[in-house]
């Protein structure tokens, strides 16, 4: 689907349709406005009749537009106009592109990206149109022997701009949108692969083809043999309980020239968790919802995504990827609880539940991360059910040991639209992962899980930067809306831009 930024006439332009947002207690937006006035009243008249109450996500379908150059206006409530604010502008979006694309027209012209969102400029609604507009066609149908399209699908929609003055920096939202889409798109479609399709062997060559896609990206993937000399002995005894070999996926991105010296040469460091299947292990988990542990690998997912952004938008910042990706299955080789393994920081660790084993396989790509010397590092992981408890869908989890940084990534999930939010890293919680036998344990117990778990992971970034995002609520939804989200891909990759200087 096309996307494009102009300014445009409601009433001369020609087009399958006009979308147009409609407020409670029939309000007009200034486009419906200039309709109704071209059309002879014929709108006002509609919102006396009580045809539509400009509520949030209605829409009201016009098949005629006497009197404008379109064939058709959608009418889209976005309620009270003085409560209009960023999550009533994506309903609004949201809710005109569903309905778009089930009425069989083949483009639009929105006029929402004109309605003002409290402190929110032209940019902003424009990366969100894009984004949006892009979650509200996507369909996975990968595995599907008949794809199930629209029989007139939606290809081509233009968001109006008011004035030429705006028309760069709209331009400029437009395209950052549709980047962050396409990184979406991609770890959507990840996400929602089954674990027998993708594999740690799958992700490694997904991560291949991006970086032959782009000449500033360069892709290592290291094997079991090269993962033993270097002593990653914590991913691999995740590793031990399935056939599926393991993989520890380096992707670098340069957007600075060679020979850029100092601390903005350093590169960010992403750590993704990429485990593609977790039955528990030997601490299996119950079988009711076992088949959302497929999404087990959807922070490897963001990271993937983050970089197609990346290259798209072709930022002056450095960039490293790291994916430690195996199974977790439950087998005669398999790690079991008691056993005592060492990282590759050779730190020993008492393995109490074989369930908590992403942070097994962080641990050591966060100890491999130190060889770049990083400006940060932020991982990314559906870590605990404990984050899904305290935030819900809503926000991520957000925990680091170093406040700026934290700072910065929560801003760029406001910006983003893609929130996360702050929970304590206090030293007190550090006693919870006490061992009688080893340096630490793999848990601290039913308290705070998602702090222990962090606290877990802090013990290997203690010279350097460290921000950790548990997404384990963010990164899918379940019931009938299934499927993996995208997340925290817009957060990632506005955190990227402004580190590179991007406003």
């Amino acid at each position: 689907m096309k996307l494009e930024a102009r300014v445009t006439d409601p009433t001369r332009q020609r087009s399958a349709c006009l979308v147009v947002g409609v407020f409670e207690k029939r309000r007009l937006s200034a486009a419906a406005a200039a309709l109704d006035q071209a059309m002879g009243g014929r709108l006002t008249r509609l919102l006396k009749r009580g045809d539509l109450e400009g509520k949030p996500g209605q829409t009201l379908l016009l098949p005629e537009a006497d009197g404008t150059g379109a064939e058709r206006i959608l009418l889209v409530g976005c309620g009270r106009e003085r409560d209009f604010n960023a999550r009533r502008f994506r309903q609004a979006l949201e809710a005109a592109v569903r309905t778009l694309d089930a009425s069989g027209a083949r483009d639009a012209v929105i006029y929402l990206t004109d309605l003002e969102v409290e402190d929110r400029d032209m940019a902003w609604r424009m990366r969100q149109a894009a984004r949006h507009a892009r979650a509200a066609v996507y369909r996975f149908t990968a595995m599907k022997s008949e794809a199930d399209e629209p029989a007139r699908p939606l290809k081509k929609l233009t968001f109006n701009v008011p004035s030429q003055r705006d028309l760069k920096r709209a331009a400029a939202g437009l395209a950052e949108g549709t980047a962050v889409a396409d990184g979406m798109d991609l770890a959507r479609d990840l996400g929602n692969l089954p674990g027998n399709v993708c594999t740690p062997s799958y992700l490694a060559a997904r991560a291949r083809k991006l970086a032959a896609a782009d000449s500033r990206l360069r892709c290592t993937v290291l094997g079991r043999k090269e993962m033993e000399k270097l002593g990653m002995g914590a991913l691999l005894a995740v590793a031990r309980g399935s056939r599926q070999p393991p993989k520890f996926i380096v992707l670098e991105y340069r957007g600075l020239p060679r020979g850029t010296q100092g601390a903005r040469a350093k590169p960010l460091v992403l750590v993704g968790k990429g485990i593609t299947f977790d039955s528990g292990g030997i601490s299996i988990k119950p079988a009711q919802a076992m088949d959302e542990m497929k999404f087990d690998m959807c922070g490897a997912a963001s990271v993937l995504g983050t970089f197609l952004a990346v290259s798209r938008l072709k930022p002056a910042v450095n960039l490293v990827g790291l994916i430690p990706t195996c199974e977790n299955l439950p087998d005669g080789a398999a790690n079991k609880p008691g056993d005592i393994i060492t990282s590759m920081a050779g730190k020993t660790i008492e393995v109490l539940n074989t369930d908590a084993e992403g942070r097994l396989i962080l641990c050591d790509a966060l100890a491999y991360a130190e060889r770049y010397q990083p400006r940060a590092i932020v991982d990314i992981a559906t870590l605990t059910g404990a984050c899904v408890i305290a935030l819900g869908k809503h926000a991520s989890g957000l925990l680091g040991n170093d406040q700026a940084l934290v700072d910065q990534l929560l801003a760029a999930g406001e910006a983003a639209d893609d929130r996360a939010w702050q929970l304590p890293l206090w030293e007190e919680y550090q006693e919870q992962l006490k061992s009688n036998f080893a340096d630490m344990a793999n848990i601290g117990g039913r308290e705070a899980g998602t702090i222990t778990a962090a606290c877990f992971l802090a013990r290997f970034v203690e010279k350097h930067k460290w921000a950790h995002l548990d997404i384990a609520g963010t990164a899918w939804e379940s019931g009938n809306s299934k499927g993996a989200t995208g997340r925290p891909v817009p957060l990632l990759t506005r955190f990227v831009l402004e580190r590179a200087g991007h406003k």
